[in-house]
């Protein structure tokens, strides 16, 4: 496993004098899949964890490694794990789960083994996972789509209609602090989310993956009076503090997985802004 890559937090002052290249090394996390690897990175944005394992011709175990200060990963967290590659397999503390694409597994704070295995080496998993600190243990539980909340959104007229789908979320099961859940775009829409919002209490990460190889969405980001632009291609991710929108537009339909952490689970609490307040 790859040694955490840090990212520190800022104040929204300092985004606002960011060169298109430092906005990308402070906010994107480029290199999700890796083969043979774990690949993650830790955001002093509510210490959310974020990032990949791509087992391709071996098993992966999840270790703490030396910046958690942990004697495991789990040992003072939660987790959320989405596959979107071919058929995988999650071993927790000897149980086997297995994983089709867009399955999803939440696992509970205490689970000291994970380990991440594809079935066909030709058509190996991808496992997209995020992780918050926690306080206490909430059963693991295995979430295929249908035992997802669809929530439809949006219209054709303009161009933002979707379905997100709520996997880890309080109408669906109880965590700590750990909110995840996959919205797919419908064809000939673009926007995934506009108008646009902020929540305070809580930050978020945007995975984005289903884009040809020619394709990307332009992420918007930083406070409504400045809005900043990080163009991403597929199975890239994107860090959003609490006081930045998030929304984006892509070259053609796509799907992305958000995963949040902080103060508050309810998932409308949040602050619309109106699109013609953007500057």
């Amino acid at each position: 496993m790859k040694e955490l890559d840090i990212r520190y937090s800022n104040h929204p002052n300092d985004s606002k004098k960011y060169t298109t290249e430092e906005l990308r090394k402070n906010y994107l996390i480029e290199d999700i899949f890796v083969k043979d690897e774990i690949s993650l990175t830790y955001s002093h944005q509510d210490r959310i964890i974020a990032g990949g394992a791509y087992p391709v011709t071996k098993e992966l175990k999840l270790e703490a490694g030396d910046a958690l200060r942990a004697d495991y990963f789990l040992e003072r967290r939660e987790l959320g794990v989405f596959n979107i590659g071919g058929d995988g397999v999650i071993v927790l503390d000897g149980t086997e789960y297995t994983l089709k694409k867009t399955d999803c597994i939440y696992v509970g704070m205490g689970t000291k083994e994970v380990i991440f295995k594809s079935i066909d080496s030709s058509n190996p998993a991808k496992f997209y996972m995020c992780s918050s600190p926690a306080h206490k243990s909430y059963p693991t539980r295995f979430l295929p789509m249908d035992k997802a909340k669809h929530v439809e959104c949006g219209d054709q007229e303009h161009l933002n209609r979707r379905t997100i789908n709520q996997f880890i979320h309080s109408d669906v099961l109880e965590t700590c602090q750990l909110s995840m859940g996959l919205t797919v775009i419908a064809p000939g829409s673009g926007w995934n989310t506009m108008p646009a919002h902020t929540h305070e209490r809580r930050m978020e990460v945007y995975f984005y993956f289903e884009l040809g190889e020619d394709d990307v969405v332009f992420h918007l980001m930083g406070q409504p009076q400045e809005v900043r632009t990080i163009v991403i291609k597929n199975e890239q991710a994107v860090i959003s503090p609490s006081w930045s929108i998030h929304s984006g537009f892509g070259t053609k339909s796509y799907a992305f997985i958000w995963g949040m952490c902080g103060e508050n689970k309810t998932y409308n609490d949040m602050d619309v802004i109106k699109t013609t307040d953007l500057k």
